[in-house]
């Protein structure tokens, strides 16, 4: 075991964050490698050995390329991180969980900083510099470091050095907390891009979200960071009366409690005229828009919040 405090990176295109190194089932052997593909792991499993990831408590989050991690120690292949860009109530610095050392790559410092970029359609090619194509297809909302742009590419620093990205693919900001920012409602509109993508328990990537997952990226598509999980999510923002509808709002956020312990379960946003965006579990098993009250969810509705520049969590 080497325990350490230093910063890295992910270094495929979709990294899980596991409960323990003890969570691997021998089918998900794909999806610890380097290079991985999501897909292939997806399609390796039925819809039954996806749910079990919830239920046996095996994945907690995943990280997207280029995502940085604090490493506290590395231990038989397998590093235990904390995802910074995730805020949790399970550690003050960001989320905890286990990574495979081989989809991680130490950080170099980034040096003089031009500003970053976000992928903001559902996938896109990553370029070599010769405008070749790597063999990294990049999910929705990956942040890198910009080197400069051009009027047709984005030159970026990537965990593998420079990198062309397709300048139409991608915002531009100054700092991961300086892009342009946009309503709640607009975050339940950019939900609607992903309708039929398979939910995906722990899920953070254009791949596969679960309910909180969902949420937290149109949040962060729209330029805003919230918490991860929707417990977490269910505590900010502005309470919203659940007895008054009329007086929602869509990009509001719904938050269901399971029926025998009180605790948050599930989260979608509400998309008005009493419809809900959610990545959910059952059934389907994938982000559906659906009117709430022809749902078993109605009946286990708890929260309602409001995120906006005046909820103090943006």
């Amino acid at each position: 075991m080497v325990q350490m405090d230093s910063v890295w990176m992910c270094a495929v295109p979709v990294a899980t964050i596991w409960t323990s190194p003890e969570s691997i089932r021998e089918l998900d052997e794909s999806g610890i490698t380097n290079p991985m593909s999501m897909n292939r792991w997806i399609a390796a499993m039925t819809l039954e050995e996806r749910f079990a990831l919830c239920k046996e408590n095996s994945i907690q989050s995943q990280l997207i390329y280029g995502e940085p991690v604090i490493v506290k120690e590395i231990q038989n292949g397998w590093a235990k991180v904390i995802a910074v860009w995730q805020r949790s109530v399970k550690n003050r610095f960001g989320y905890p969980g286990w990574v495979p050392v081989q989809q991680l790559k130490e950080a170099e410092p980034v040096g003089e900083s031009n500003g970053v970029i976000r992928v903001d359609v559902s996938k896109c090619q990553l370029w070599n510099l010769d405008q070749t194509p790597t063999s990294i297809v990049l999910p929705f909302n990956t942040i890198l470091p910009k080197v400069e742009t051009t009027e047709e590419w984005v030159t970026v620093k990537t965990p593998d050095g420079k990198r062309l990205i397709r300048k139409q693919d991608v915002c531009e900001g100054s700092s991961i907390h300086h892009f342009e920012k946009y309503p709640a409602s607009k975050a339940a509109e950019r939900a609607v891009e992903f309708l039929d993508l398979p939910y995906f328990w722990g899920g953070m990537s254009s791949y596969g979200y679960d309910c909180s997952g969902l949420t937290y990226n149109m949040f962060k598509a729209c330029g805003h960071f919230i918490s991860r999980d929707a417990s977490d999510q269910a505590n900010e923002g502005i309470a919203i009366p659940i007895d008054s509808p009329d007086t929602w709002e869509r990009g509001d956020l719904l938050f269901f409690a399971d029926e025998s312990t009180g605790k948050i379960s599930h989260v979608g946003f509400y998309y008005g005229n009493g419809q809900m965006i959610h990545a959910t579990s059952s059934k389907k098993g994938a982000i559906e828009l659906r009117v709430l009250a022809e749902t078993h969810y109605a009946k286990k509705l708890s929260a309602v919040r409001r995120y906006d520049k005046g909820a103090g969590s943006l």
